[in-house]
């Protein structure tokens, strides 16, 4: 287990900056305003002779509404696991008095303390020291995470505070074993992807609020759940371009699609009731393109009456076609419904979008195929499909070598994809089809061999007629 450093502060005093610093990582979101961090973020840090796990928190005492009330609790949570805590100030604002009352709140937590002042690239280094010195903090440290500056002395200063043994939550440290599947849940804002995350958690790990766009980073928890291990992303809401104008928003939304990239299998939550929206789609045909397993899960489905879910089932058939190969779940975040079968389905997709099988099992799958069912005549010839064999993952890739494919029809190629599919069981995962037409090997060489026999009657010709002579 890892020791856990949380950085706790004001709004904008540069907390999320400092965590990509430590971690190396571009993971937390970063602007030049206050508010942006929310939920706890977490990361390692390998710089020094020891690792440690960084939280990036929200900053505390905003401007007191819910959603400032909500990040000060996943703060709270922060300091009380943490080990060694970070308090980072701003030198450019100087000592404030929200400063006091976050280092009281760590100080009643009997916590290791170290007190980073940053943004000291553009004040007196002594100076600044100097202001924060009547916090009574050893070492106060004067840092600049933006250029790097004072970083190595305060990793150092953390390190030296470490409890031996450590103590503290192992959930959260314990990295995730190498077959953990990376599952990402998306949608459009206020779907309930955070309520689902807590839900599987089993406790408050990512603020829930009502008010869309809640989230904004992509948040990573690790969750063991009936043997099998996973990682948990929870990511922003994805809203019509047209809508998006925000430049915090954009750069969730460029997280939401990296998290996608990242992942395994991709949990895509639609709103029962509010049916299938064209964002949704959207968001569908994002995890489609990255060739990521899909598990449709209808939330709020407790809420509809008879009429609206045969409705609601009925506009999926006609509107996610293109996926039909989509498991399809109806689960409440809030209330734990259908969650089992959901997780079901997300370790068969795993499985799926993991399968193996030789160059000659491949092979024999499309011989049955075609012979179950004969392609589809080209200007009187027929198709011929030779061998195939794997060609990658994620997507699942089949390589299908033959002759005369460019014609092959678009139903019959999707013929072979669902006799692939129901032959080995594959769900939840999409595959491609690549073609690749043989050449023939003797071709041009009919010509090439015509002309070197007219050379050689030549050559015979002229040493008759020298002969002759």
């Amino acid at each position: 287990m890892l020791p856990v450093v949380a950085l706790v502060g004001r709004p904008n005093v540069g907390k999320s900056t400092l965590f990509n610093q430590l971690t190396r990582t571009r993971d937390a979101v970063v602007a030049d305003r206050p508010g942006v961090t929310r939920d706890r973020h977490y990361g390692v840090c390998r710089e020094g002779a020891r690792a440690f796990v960084v939280v990036d928190t929200g900053g505390l005492y905003g401007d007191g509404d819910e959603l400032a009330d909500l990040t000060f609790g996943q703060a709270e949570a922060a300091i009380d696991e943490a080990d060694v805590i970070v308090l980072v100030g701003d030198a450019r604002d100087g000592l404030m008095p929200g400063d006091r009352r976050i280092l009281d709140e760590a100080r009643r937590r009997a916590k290791a303390l170290v007190v980073a002042v940053n943004k000291s690239d553009a004040a007196d280094a002594l100076v600044t020291l100097a202001e924060f010195a009547p916090l009574g903090v050893d070492p106060t440290l004067a840092v600049s995470a933006a250029h790097r500056r004072g970083l190595d002395a305060l990793v150092a200063a953390v390190v030296a505070r470490f409890p031996a043994p450590v103590v503290g939550s192992a959930e959260e440290r314990e990295p995730a074993p190498g077959d953990a599947i990376r599952l990402a849940i998306i949608g459009r804002p206020n779907v309930g992807k955070s309520t689902l995350v807590n839900r599987l958690l089993g406790e408050e790990r990512v603020i829930v609020s009502d008010v869309a766009g809640t989230t904004r980073d992509a948040i990573e928890v690790p969750l063991e759940r009936d043997g099998q291990h996973f990682v948990l992303i929870d990511t922003a809401g994805v809203r019509r371009r047209a809508r998006v104008e925000d430049e915090v928003e954009k750069i969730s939304v460029i997280k939401t699609l990296a998290a996608i990239e990242s992942a395994e299998v991709v949990i895509v939550m639609l709103d029962a009731s509010e049916g299938v929206t064209d964002q949704d789609v959207t968001v569908l045909g994002h995890a489609l393109e990255a060739g990521r397993g899909i598990v449709v899960a209808l939330n709020k489905w407790d809420g509809l009456d008879a009429y609206q879910r045969q409705r609601c089932e009925s506009e999926l058939e006609r509107r996610l076609d293109f996926v039909a190969w989509a498991p399809r779940v109806t689960i409440s975040a809030r209330h734990g419904s259908g969650l089992r079968e959901l997780m079901d389905f997300v370790g068969r997709a795993a499985r799926s979008a993991r399968f193996e099988a030789a160059a000659g099992e491949i092979t024999r799958a499309i011989e049955a195929a075609v012979a179950a069912y004969q392609p589809p005549l080209v200007r009187g010839k027929a198709p011929k499909l030779r061998y195939a064999h794997l060609g990658g993952h994620r997507p699942l890739r089949v390589v299908i070598h033959g002759s005369r494919l460019a014609h092959l029809a678009e139903g019959y190629k999707r013929y072979l994809e669902n006799f692939l599919r129901k032959r080995y069981r594959l769900v939840g995962t999409p595959i491609r089809l690549d073609w690749r037409e043989g050449s023939n090997p003797f071709e041009g060489k009919r010509n090439e061999l015509t002309e070197r026999q007219q050379r050689k009657r030549q050559r015979l010709i002229r040493h008759a007629k020298r002969r002759s002579r």
